[in-house]
């Protein structure tokens, strides 16, 4: 039936009509990403796979380095993984180096891995200020937008301040942010540990932020650090009540029973990230699940 306009009675612009109590009614607020992690690390295991195409693995799987190869390597890392692992981490770079093709590929790897029952972590390193990091924010973590992740990592070396429409945003959408902390590559160690005004390391004054952010969260807070597996020990307080990406393991060196020496008491809150290590057993599915599953049960063994 049409309105006395001639517009559908149902049409986007001519919405059914609503009740001032329909409108009034507050609408339930997301469940936080630091608990929907929790849940996923108990119920599947300690796991984030990051999915990295680059050149060399494409290569190695038989694959063209082209956005044909790419949309292979990545739906079938997700056909394979995404109803099984906690996390899956895309690296945007490779996905980006393609131009827009390779960000469509981006867009649907998220959505089928959120629709399997994946965690998606973006791993975009995005850090800026005032309108731009609210557009990085929007673009990350606002539903509705194609690349919508439950997180996305981010880098706070224009001072912590300037993640605040991103973690405003986060926490609006029930997502989370990873903050650059104490990385694995060992480069990282000039900014990071150099001494701040107030005579604490960098990272130590990142991770005090951090704990700040999610004090009072329950069982785990939606802003999570970085914080490489290969750093032997990492010399920092590390009680910030949200999780720790813990990248370095496989390829970069660090294994799994290096864990406990560098996240101590907070190591039960780790969530370690490994790409090529599960990814090098590819293109079979197969293979890539066992691998998936090898990892896990070490990791589940390690972190207890």
């Amino acid at each position: 039936m049409n309105s006395p306009t001639g517009i559908p009675a149902n049409s986007p612009a001519n919405p059914p009509a609503t009740s001032p109590a329909e409108a009034a009614s507050p609408q339930p607020s997301p469940e936080p990403f630091g608990a929907r992690l929790r849940r996923a690390m108990d119920d599947r295991g300690p796991l984030c796979v990051g999915i990295d195409p680059h050149a060399s693995l494409l290569a190695s799987w038989g694959l063209d380095d082209d956005v044909a190869g790419l949309e292979r390597f990545t739906r079938t890392v997700v056909d394979a993984l995404a109803d099984r692992v906690a996390v899956l981490k895309p690296q945007s770079a490779f996905f980006e180096r393609f131009g827009s093709r390779g960000v469509a590929v981006l867009e649907r790897a998220i959505a089928d891995a959120r629709s399997a029952g994946a965690l998606v972590l973006t791993d975009a390193k995005r850090g800026d200020i005032g309108s731009t990091m609210a557009a990085y924010a929007a673009a990350y973590l606002e539903p509705g937008s194609p690349l919508f992740s439950d997180a996305l990592t981010v880098s706070p070396y224009l001072g912590f301040g300037s993640l605040r429409p991103a973690l405003d945003a986060a926490r609006a959408a029930g997502a989370g942010v990873f903050v650059l902390a104490l990385t694995s590559n060992p480069e990282g160690a000039e900014v990071q540990r150099a001494t701040a005004a107030g005579g604490a390391a960098v990272a130590q004054t990142v991770l005090d932020h951090i704990a700040r952010e999610n004090a009072g969260a329950e069982p785990l807070g939606s802003v999570g650090a970085v914080v490489g597996a290969t750093l032997g020990r990492a010399d920092a307080d590390l009680a910030v009540n949200g999780p720790l990406l813990a990248p370095g393991l496989g390829a970069q060196g660090a294994t799994a029973e290096d864990l406990p020496g560098v996240f101590g008491d907070a190591v039960r809150n780790v969530l370690p990230s490994i790409s090529r290590g599960v990814l090098g057993h590819g293109p079979s599915p197969r293979a890539l699940r066992e691998a998936a599953e090898r990892e896990t049960g070490r990791l589940a063994e390690v972190l207890g």
